[in-house]
């Protein structure tokens, strides 16, 4: 079924080199050798239909290529004469049998349709609009800038939810869509429902255009959620880590004994994947229809990343850390009405807050905070105290990448893991026991192949054994500028290369909503300003 789609497209290229030479004689307009040669013979077919040169521009825009190629053919059938309803259908939709039959036949050349006597319809008028409005705008969406919204507050500080950004493309090079058949302008499901917006059997190679620069560190880059190639049928789940979701249900099938389930992972999850196969029911996205996320970028490949006590260090260096960096604290208040004030004097909203528990001596409310917040809190004496949360308790859950249950990982936190290798393109690792546990999905989900390990302990790459492999293209670690709050490379690992989308670039428009901030306004302040 996937050879198919090349195929009719490889059958149309040829019909277009043996039949366009007799349309372009026939019509007297441009030289007929020209038809033979591909490019020249696109060139051609627009003279003939009297179209502008740069249309052939659009041929080279997946999806949108496809567009161009049923009008470029209806708009042949009528220049030769071919108007009728029933002859339009038939060229835009069976161009294998139509082009044959136009050029073999003896219709005289006509011309483009005039309109100088007739008047188009609102509807054709309308239709044409919408028609070129929507090639355009996808060209521009694919190849420059993009739309994207802030949908959590894992980046809270310096992207705040309810951020409208452009995502820029041309830094890092435009990808060309590997899933070109699909509905312009929405993403992966059609709005308010779980329904696919695209179709999956056509499919593309990877492919990025030269871009300005590479990724850089500190870069806000926008990406495809690695973990998100299956996902739950559900609006509500759809963006989060299947894989953890349903790590954390086995492990309650297990009886919630985590040893347990480390013992024999897979009997627990297929209990997990058989019973969400029937509700809410799986489903598999490609790369460029996974979902949308930011976060900022801390390890380049080749770097030895690790975290200790919450500081980054690359290469055993400590770096810097980006201005907006926040952690959870505990804020202990005498009342609920020092909690609101403290809340207006630092700006804070709902998507700060978190939750809250009465004390004898008032309450205690968990908040994220960037130091600079901290210290006014401390300085205005509307908190008893604040204190940093500790993250210890997230230790031997199985929760933090690599997702296994080993001795070393198991005292991984969110404030205390690696070191970490981020892979490179070209560089080869040794493939102990660590380094599978490490790159085991690298190898597998993000580089095709297939990896077994033999009841002898040895290690089989698509059927061959292996002590070394070669990374295929580089990777990065990204991180949540609001640590404590962002699911990020620390729970589901690298972020492959062919996964980057853009940087966010600037904000173009900004909203707060009652549900997440208390209150709606727009933000005027953070208007057509830069993410930094």
């Amino acid at each position: 079924m996937t050879l198919l789609p090349w195929i009719l497209l490889a059958i149309i290229c040829i019909e277009h080199l043996i039949f366009i030479p007799a349309l372009i004689k026939r019509s007297g307009v441009g030289t007929a050798w020209h038809g033979y040669v591909p490019v020249l013979n696109a060139l051609a077919i627009l003279r003939i239909i009297e179209r502008p040169w740069y249309w052939v521009l659009f041929l080279l825009v997946p999806g949108i290529n496809l567009l161009m190629l049923i009008i470029m053919h209806v708009e042949l059938a009528i220049v030769f004469g071919q108007r009728s309803t029933k002859d339009q259908w038939l060229m835009g939709l069976l161009p294998w049998i139509s082009i044959p039959q136009l050029a073999l036949g003896e219709d005289k050349y006509v011309g483009p349709r005039s309109w100088s006597k007739t008047r188009k319809s609102t509807f054709r008028e309308w239709g044409e609009a919408l028609l070129w409005a929507t090639i355009v705008a996808s060209t521009f969406r694919i190849f420059s800038f993009e739309p994207f919204t802030i949908p959590t507050g894992s980046m809270e500080g310096s992207m705040l939810v309810g951020d409208y950004l452009f995502v820029n493309k041309l830094s890092y090079g435009p990808k060309l869509p590997q899933t070109p058949f699909s509905l312009p302008f929405i993403h992966n499901a059609l709005p308010g429902s779980m329904t696919p917006s695209f179709t999956s059997w056509f499919s593309l190679p990877y492919t990025r255009l030269p871009g300005i620069r590479d990724v850089e560190r500190y870069d806000a880059v926008v990406f495809s959620f690695p973990p998100g190639d299956t996902i739950f049928s559900d609006k509500e789940l759809a963006g989060h880590d299947y894989y953890g979701l349903l790590r954390r249900e086995g492990i309650r099938n297990a009886d919630g004994n985590i040893e347990k389930f480390a013992l024999n992972p897979e009997k627990y999850l297929s209990i997990a994947r058989d019973r969400a196969f029937v509700k809410p029911g799986l489903a598999a996205r490609p790369i460029d229809k996974k979902e949308n996320y930011v976060k900022r970028c801390i390890g380049l490949p080749g770097d030895s990343l690790s975290v200790i006590d919450r500081q980054v260090f690359i290469n055993s260096v400590s770096i810097e850390n980006p201005e907006h960096l926040q952690y959870e604290y505990q804020v202990h208040f005498t009342s609920p009405l020092m909690a609101k004030r403290a809340m207006k004097l630092l700006g804070l909203t709902n998507v700060d807050i978190g939750a809250s528990q009465k004390m004898n001596n008032g309450i205690a409310t968990l908040i994220s905070l960037t130091k600079s917040e901290v210290e006014t809190l401390n300085n205005s004496g509307t908190a008893l105290s604040v204190d940093l949360m500790s993250t210890n308790n997230r230790k031997g859950r199985m929760e933090m990448f690599p997702n296994t249950y080993r001795e070393e990982f198991n005292e991984w936190t969110p404030d205390d893991l690696g070191p970490i290798y981020i892979p490179k393109a070209g560089r080869t690792i040794e493939l102990n026991e660590r380094n599978l546990d490490m790159y085991r999905r690298v190898i597998t989900a993000f580089e095709g192949h297939d990896l077994e390990v033999n009841a002898g302990g040895k290690v089989l790459i698509d059927g061959v054994e292996s002590t070394q492999y070669t990374f295929q293209q580089d990777y990065y670690w990204m991180m949540g500028d609001n640590r404590h709050r962002s699911a990020d490379s620390r729970m589901w690992g690298f972020v492959p290369e062919d996964h980057v989308i853009g940087r966010a670039s600037f904000t173009w428009f900004s909203k707060q909503n009652v549900a997440q901030h208390g209150e709606s306004k727009i933000r005027w302040s953070r208007m057509f300003k830069s993410v930094k």
